[in-house]
């Protein structure tokens, strides 16, 4: 299990190295492009296949503790530590991230953006996935800051390099915010080590706070709270995320949002929530209330966006989505309860699955139609995706049902734990001013369904017509690799305990300050 955890986090920065190497005779193949994506395709795949030997061996009836750990010396005059392990809260990011980066690295073989070497993209795909592993699967807090930036070089060249239009603002803007997030980030957790005298997070996370001061505390998760909060992104710092969604390719759109969103929230868990309760106590309000402004905010972005002749398009819609629904997440983090916690872990795994399936095909429809404008799209009788190419057009009316929290799906129980843990959030948090965040929060789920559905009927819908080029349907690799989101989607929203059973277990642990 040590080795497994081990391998899963080094193993995509070897292949990403051995990308750049010339290839060895014998598998240079015909085409030396093809053979580097399949180089790619084959590390992503090993990675994937030892997280789901990792979840398969993990304890299930322990999911609180720390399993698979690695804890060696690295610089001892800090006490930095190589420390490595996982439990019920990183176990099913872990698998989600391997999962995804595997399906973009198939998607990519089949379908390249274009751009320059393809040794540079499957390296920098690589390097992402590591990092992204890493963030996961560290407990310590100098090296998730470094595992935490390890991300942003690679997504800042797949956008500037691989992206459509307006990749270099993008790019830039999507650099700045996070970096300067980060060296926020960087003083509160230099901070919680020096105070505290460990950067140990197990140990931290044990002492719950009693180790460090109220005013610590405070400015503790105010400093990290920013950075984590950019990353996320939280309104009013996630203006660089439409940007770079909007230009980045497919691959990157679906990373983006499945997995380097994710980073940002787990810090909130994985960090502030158990080493500095107070100063989270202090916060939460406050978070609170930017989480439900950005549930409503992003909601009516998208809104204003699928409306008629507003030349909306179609991938920015999607990222403004990513806002309300990040707002979800944070909403439960904010109540440090249970059940709002855990319903913030349950939508973090729906939300990478969902909008990974939703970025996927609005990169195929851009590539069939050359345009994600709505306006566009939609034409005068409708794009009519149902009779044109049904498979394409019921599996976007699919992931957009999903997206908008249809009980039986995916969406739907994460949404409802975070209410659920507003309606009654932690002792000492104002309960009326918690409930007000409900109701605003479960008014966004009303703006998302009106979105959506206004989206699916624009773009699915509408009079099928004569076309001198037929657009094709779903293709063999698209199916290959959009099934299994699809189908997770169902099995996650049919039995959530499959994932609830990991997580809250930890989750009790962890509020109650490291006791079971």
């Amino acid at each position: 299990m040590q080795f497994l955890l081990a391998f899963v986090v080094v193993a995509p920065l070897l292949g990403a190295v051995a990308a750049l190497l010339p290839a060895p005779p014998g598998l240079r193949g015909r085409n030396p492009d093809q053979a580097v994506l399949r180089h790619g395709v084959t590390v992503t795949g090993a990675v994937l296949l030892a997280a789901l030997v990792l979840a398969a061996g993990f304890d299930h009836d322990h999911p609180s503790r720390m399993q698979a750990t690695t804890d060696i010396s690295w610089i001892p005059a800090l006490d930095v530590r190589i420390h490595l392990g996982t439990d019920g809260i990183s176990l099913p990011l872990l698998v989600l991230t391997a999962l995804l980066t595997f399906l973009c690295a198939l998607y990519s073989y089949f379908k390249l953006p274009a751009g320059p070497s393809p040794k540079a993209f499957v390296a920098l795909v690589l390097v992402l996935e590591s990092g992204t592993l890493a963030t996961f699967a560290v407990l310590d807090l100098l090296l998730f800051f470094l595992a935490f930036e390890m991300v942003l070089i690679p997504m800042y060249f797949l956008i500037a390099r691989w992206g459509g239009d307006r990749k270099q603002p993008a790019a830039w803007k999507f650099i700045l915010y996070t970096l300067l997030g980060s060296v926020v980030m960087l003083l509160g957790l230099l901070l919680i080590g020096l105070k505290s005298g460990t950067f140990d997070m197990v140990a931290l996370a044990t002492d719950n706070g009693r180790g460090l001061t109220a005013s610590v505390q405070v400015i503790a998760v105010l400093a990290i709270g920013i950075g984590l909060a950019v990353k996320t992104p939280m309104w009013p710092l996630h203006s660089w995320l439409p940007d770079a969604h909007t230009a980045a390719p497919t691959v990157g759109s679906v990373l983006l949002a499945g997995v380097m969103l994710k980073m940002g929230t787990y810090g909130f868990v994985r960090i502030l929530l158990p080493i500095a309760p107070d100063g989270m106590r202090t916060f939460a309000p406050y978070l609170a209330a930017f989480a439900v402004v950005g549930i409503i905010y992003g909601s009516l972005a998208c809104l204003a966006l699928a409306r008629p002749g507003a030349k909306g398009d179609l991938k920015r819609l999607i990222a403004y989505s990513s806002v309300g629904h990040m707002g979800f997440v944070l909403l439960g983090i904010a109540t440090m309860t249970p059940t709002g916690v855990n319903g913030a872990l349950f939508a973090n795994i729906a939300h990478g699955l969902i909008t990974g399936l939703l970025f996927f095909l609005v990169g195929a429809i851009k590539d069939r139609y050359g345009t994600a404008d709505l306006d566009t799209l939609a034409g005068a009788t409708g794009a009519a995706l149902y009779g044109r190419t049904p498979r394409l057009g019921g599996l976007l009316a699919f992931a957009a049902i999903a997206s908008l929290g249809l009980p039986g799906l995916a969406g739907f129980w994460g949404e409802m734990l975070t209410l659920f843990g507003a309606f009654d959030p932690a002792e000492g948090l104002n309960r009326p001013a918690f409930l007000t965040f409900m109701s605003i929060g479960a008014f966004g789920t009303l703006l998302t369904a009106a979105y959506m559905l206004i989206v699916v009927r624009r773009v699915c819908m509408g009079e099928k017509r004569d076309e001198p080029h037929p657009v094709a349907d779903i293709q063999t690799y698209e199916f290959a690799a959009w099934t299994p989101l699809a189908a997770l989607t169902v099995l996650a929203g049919l039995w959530p305990a499959v994932l609830l059973g990991l997580t809250d277990p930890a989750v009790q642990k962890l509020l109650a300050g490291g006791k079971s």
